[in-house]
């Protein structure tokens, strides 16, 4: 039997699909929120009110910030890492579990914590439960959860003195993260992501909770940072176009 015979138009149709040429068409909502997005720099203010005239989805969206900074994430005096209470919430909760000695184990519970133990609670970790967003531990605690530093650490859940989940008061840090505490935590190009809020938030909580979260990493910049520390700013809904928020040092 005869091979069959490609015809050209298969041909440019097989050529365009590797080349990624044929793609969904934008949506009615997407090209609207294109043609809203401002490509020039405003003020915070203005950036929230246009954030939150893009065209909405189903659900509510968070509102994102995004810090580019000028800092080198492979020398360890450069990293920018922390956490903030912002004044207006983030409209949601956050599941909270707590290494903690036994003794501690009611009140960390008492405080919001999902889940708090010791030993028992790394077994259960190491069978592969991951239930939960932020893990608090008591110093005393370390040496026995070193050894989910592999598991724990890529997914960003490691306590850490440095994001405050390592702390003697365990039952307040619970409180706190349980009730939308944040870490933040540059990545390796230097871009710290933050969520200030909901799409449902008024644009004076919204802006609140920016101008708060600004002056901690403005504080966070590391001594042996030079040059300029914030390169750039963004905000942006989770499925709405970026807005550049206009900001100098000199501000």
């Amino acid at each position: 039997m005869a091979d069959e015979q490609t015809t050209p138009t298969a041909t440019m149709e097989g050529e365009k699909r590797r080349s990624g040429k044929l793609r969904h068409k934008p949506s009615r909502r997407v090209l609207a929120n294109r043609e809203k997005a401002s490509k020039e720099p405003m003020d915070a203010a203005s950036a929230m009110a246009v954030v939150k005239r893009f065209e909405g989805t189903k659900f509510d969206q968070a509102v994102d910030v995004v810090f580019h900074l000028g800092i080198d994430t492979k020398h360890a005096d450069q990293l920018v890492r922390g956490s903030v209470s912002l004044p207006k919430g983030i409209g949601k909760s956050k599941r909270v579990i707590a290494f903690c000695p036994s003794d501690v184990v009611a009140d960390a519970k008492a405080a919001g914590a999902i889940e708090a133990g010791g030993e028992e609670l790394v077994s259960k970790i190491e069978k592969g439960w991951f239930d939960f967003d932020v893990a608090i531990a008591s110093p005393d605690m370390m040496r026995v959860i070193s050894k989910l530093g592999r598991v724990l650490g890529p997914k960003g859940l490691m306590p850490s003195p440095k994001a405050g989940t390592v702390t003697k008061n365990v039952a307040e840090a619970v409180k706190e993260y349980s009730a939308g505490k944040l870490e933040y935590r540059a990545d390796k190009g230097g871009n710290v992501h933050v969520t200030i809020g909901k799409m449902s938030f008024p644009e004076g909580d919204l802006l609140a909770n920016y101008e708060h979260l600004l002056k901690t990493i403005e504080k966070a910049k590391p001594a042996a940072v030079k040059g300029t520390y914030i390169k750039s700013i963004h905000v942006s809904g989770t499925m709405t176009p970026g807005v550049k928020i206009r900001y100098s040092e000199a501000e």
